[in-house]
């Protein structure tokens, strides 16, 4: 949680709000009057506070700073709660990788390894935007301001200070300082406790939509129609409620039911708020050194410890599933291999197990070449076909023409990034909360011998994540 570089506040664990505040603000100034140089080096500096343990999203909800960021990634300890903005990357219409690249490159120092700025990245860039997505640009990363990070029975606030600009930000960080809320510690067992009623659902497609598009695919790769093999077709379903749903409490409620799963919520304007569980991990960088998994083919769990190992064998089985997931095996050998000097992947799919599902997955590892940068794998990795088909170009084309909603960030890469690590997962099983409304992503891949019904029902068991913890 510590880094040596980082400035420790204070040598005691502190659970009053206002002492917080007071030691955080006062040892503001004094770096910032120390480090009076703006022609000085490019930097930043980290301010931590040790603060006992409080609910991570129960004390996001309490903030008024914007932008609000959470990630806790899958089996790891480390939670992270951010809010506020010391420094931010940002792309427009059709932004690619290159330009996250070089933003970064332009403000950071290659050594700094603290620096990690969380965002993600609209699914398609190329596709029109949609008013649901609104808020959400083509990419978006933010060094947080302040960042609560928990670590089992340990806590910490952490103060980013960007050097030198900030010494002209003085004021503004101190007004900062005196916005942040402590909820009582106590109080996080109650946070989420209600949900608002649900009034109505919407999908779309509906189901007779669902099985004319999944027969339009079935069609192109019997006839082999633009050279298309596989395309993976999401649904968003639209939830109205009778109040206003609290992104963060259903985040903790989602939390809780999908314990082997990366979890996120980004909300960078008033308004609209993304939060998901996904059990797919993108890639992890440390260094130069990399991991990442082909995950594709799900089927439901048992319910006894014999029906369950019965589902994964079926699973392992199919030859349906193998061939989805064999797709995007490949295709990550293909993506990650000229980037690496070294590279080795599963040359067989095993089960990853979650709280309701299994999914085949194939791990692998690598070691990047030199001066490869995080955003040259996300720009070789994504979209891979769990996400979106194989070929890439053949199946967005027939997402475009058949999907008739904006996925925005969904299926897109979440996580954070620095110079010289970063951390992805792809946002699956997602859900945009807008005051009374929520709407909810999920897709399924389909292949030759897909089934319609059976495809729609795999969603219906993706989105209960969400659905189960509304009720």
């Amino acid at each position: 949680m510590l880094d040596e570089q980082d400035i420790l506040v204070s040598d005691e664990t502190l659970d009053d709000s206002g002492h917080v505040q007071r030691v955080l603000a006062h040892r503001v100034e004094d770096v910032l009057h120390q480090a009076d140089d703006p022609g000085g080096e490019r930097r930043i500096v980290r301010l931590i506070v040790p603060m006992a343990p409080m609910d991570a999203p129960a004390w996001l909800a309490a903030q008024t700073l914007l932008p609000k960021i959470y990630w806790h990634a899958r089996r790891d300890s480390m939670v992270t709660a951010a809010v506020g903005e010391a420094d931010r990357c940002m792309g427009g219409p059709d932004a690619g990788y290159g330009a996250l690249r070089a933003q970064l490159d332009a403000v950071l120092p290659k050594s700094d390894a603290r620096a990690r700025y969380f965002g993600g990245f609209r699914f398609d860039p190329g596709a029109p935007g949609g008013e649901v997505w609104q808020g959400f640009p083509t990419f978006q990363f933010t060094l947080p301001r302040f960042a609560y990070l928990r670590n089992e029975d340990r806590g910490v606030l952490a103060c980013n200070l960007f050097l030198p600009r900030d010494l002209s930000r003085k004021d503004a960080i101190l007004s900062d300082i005196e916005q942040l809320r402590f909820p009582d510690r106590f109080a996080g067992a109650a946070f989420g406790a209600r949900m608002p009623s649900m009034l109505s659902r919407t999908d779309k497609p509906d189901q007779a939509g669902w099985e004319r598009s999944v027969g339009w695919a079935l069609g192109a790769f019997a006839q082999r129609r633009r050279h298309l093999e596989k395309v993976v077709l999401a649904r968003r379903t639209l939830l109205t409620f009778s109040e206003s749903l609290d992104p963060f409490a259903l985040l903790k409620r989602l939390q809780g039911a999908t314990p082997s799963c990366f979890h996120y919520g980004f909300q960078f304007e008033p308004g609209a708020v993304l939060v998901g569980a996904t059990p797919e991990r993108l890639f992890h960088r440390s260094g130069r050194y990399i991991r990442t998994e082909a995950v594709a083919g799900t089927c439901v769990r048992g319910d006894t410890e014999a029906e369950d190992a019965e589902a994964l064998a079926s699973l392992l089985a199919s030859a349906k599933d193998q061939r989805e997931h064999a797709y995007v095996r490949e295709s990550i050998r293909t993506a990650l291999d000229p980037l690496c000097q070294e590279f080795r992947i599963d040359e067989e799919a095993s089960g990853l197990q979650q709280a309701r599902r299994w999914h085949l997955v194939s791990r692998s590892s690598g070691l990047l070449k030199r001066d490869i940068h995080g955003s040259d794998v996300m720009a070789a990795l994504h979209p891979t076909p769990a996400v979106g088909g194989y070929p890439v170009e053949p199946a967005l084309a027939a997402i475009r023409d058949l999907e008739g909603f904006d996925r925005g960030w969904y299926a897109g890469p979440v996580g954070w990034i620095g110079p010289q690590g970063a951390e992805f997962a792809v946002a699956l099983r997602c859900g945009l909360v807008r005051d009374r409304a929520l709407f909810l992503f999920a897709g399924a891949g389909i292949v030759e011998g897909s089934d319609p019904v059976a495809e729609w029902n795999e969603i219906e068991q993706k989105i209960s994540d969400i659905l189960g913890v509304l009720e």
